[in-house]
């Protein structure tokens, strides 16, 4: 299998280089500094336990067309590992190259965060080229071309975004994967997979960025930690409505969290978030490191903003996802209004509750 892995960010990275290290032949699409640095020193994966490993049987280009320009034609699989704001510029991309290149389309796997992707790829390319995937290993960018593992946790979620995609193909993959080292479960019902990984990076993610506060003193007031509650609420209540059940993923067990999330008294789930809060440290949520880097753009679209969008079509509403999309988003646009949200928890709860959010 000829493999085409687009973003090449911390999931990019070691996804690409445990395919690499497996034998797989592939292709890492990245800016063209990172290709330059790879190309020049591998690619670097460094374990929790604070091992290192050299890949450098891994062929890494600076665009999508250098790969299709000098690369070994048609590629079978494209992985997505790009943000979610980039996902459209990046199809047009590749289905141009693959035009332009009188190429095979081919099959396409996002392995990103969020509800939306595989929608964008299924009008581009059509559903039954779409495969939904989601990934649980906390991975970090220590430097260009050095990826640390967090966690040994190498559990990758796959399911067909339509019944079409023949079992053969995703078995296929399955294999790829797990001769790389992930373990790998097939779902029948891919929504239900990515709305589940979408319920796991919500939780202080989007109040981590507008309050510039790492989760572990953001949870620290109870406050706080009842508004992440009620965007769970809020998302499960969006699922429910939209016959979208929870499914346990890796060591997650969301079939039977979920129920809990929406019945249990809140002093004890502000327990069991803090808990699962605790174990990132003071490592800062993707949506805040974004918005540090002033990128301009923002994953909360894909992430609280999906909760939203789904909620106002079926008729579920959802005010504390609105107002901390619409907050995060002005903060993308306005960067100079940052200085006056840092740890400002009182602004957040009430510009909440200007939303109807009662406490």
């Amino acid at each position: 299998m000829n493999i085409l892995i687009i973003g090449a960010g911390a999931i990019g990275c070691l996804v690409g280089g445990k395919l690499a290290q497996s034998g797989a032949t592939l292709t890492l699409v990245g800016r063209p500094r990172l290709a330059e640095i790879i190309q020049r020193q591998g690619l670097v994966l460094r374990d929790p336990q604070g091992n290192s490993t050299t890949v450098d049987n891994m062929r890494i280009v600076g665009t999508i067309a250098k790969a299709f320009a000098s690369g070994d034609l048609p590629y079978d699989l494209a992985i997505f590992t790009v943000k979610s704001y980039a996902t459209e510029e990046t199809l047009a991309e590749l289905v141009a190259d693959v035009q332009a290149t009188s190429s095979m389309m081919p099959l396409m796997l996002s392995l990103q965060n969020g509800v939306g992707n595989e929608e964008a790829m299924a009008t581009a390319v059509g559903a039954a080229n779409v495969l939904a995937g989601s990934i649980t290993t906390p991975v970090s960018v220590v430097q260009p071309g050095v990826i640390q593992v967090e966690k040994a946790q190498f559990s990758i979620g796959l399911g067909a975004w339509q019944p079409a995609l023949v079992y053969e193909q995703i078995a296929t993959l399955q294999h790829v994967f797990q001769n790389a080292g992930f373990t790998v479960q097939i779902y029948p019902d891919a929504a239900c997979l990515k709305w589940t990984k979408l319920l796991m990076n919500l939780v202080g993610n989007a109040t981590s960025a507008i309050l510039d506060e790492a989760p572990t003193r953001l949870f620290a007031d109870p406050a706080l930690v009842d508004v992440e509650i009620e965007a769970l609420r809020e998302t499960l209540r969006v699922m429910r409505q939209a016959r979208i059940k929870p499914v346990n993923f890796g060591r997650y067990r969301f079939k039977l969290l979920a129920p809990l999330i929406q019945i249990a008294p809140k002093p004890l789930l502000r327990q069991f978030l803090r808990a699962q809060t605790g174990a990132r440290g003071d490592k800062m949520p993707s949506l805040q490191i974004d918005l540090n880097a002033g990128k301009g753009q923002s994953e909360v679209g894909w992430l609280n903003g999906a909760v939203v969008r789904t909620g106002q079509a079926i008729g579920v509403a959802t005010p504390v996802n609105q107002v901390l999309t619409d907050t995060l988003l002005n903060l993308v646009q306005g960067p100079e209004q940052r200085a006056s949200w840092r740890n400002n928890h009182a602004r957040l709860l009430a510009a909440l509750a200007e939303k109807g959010y009662a406490r």
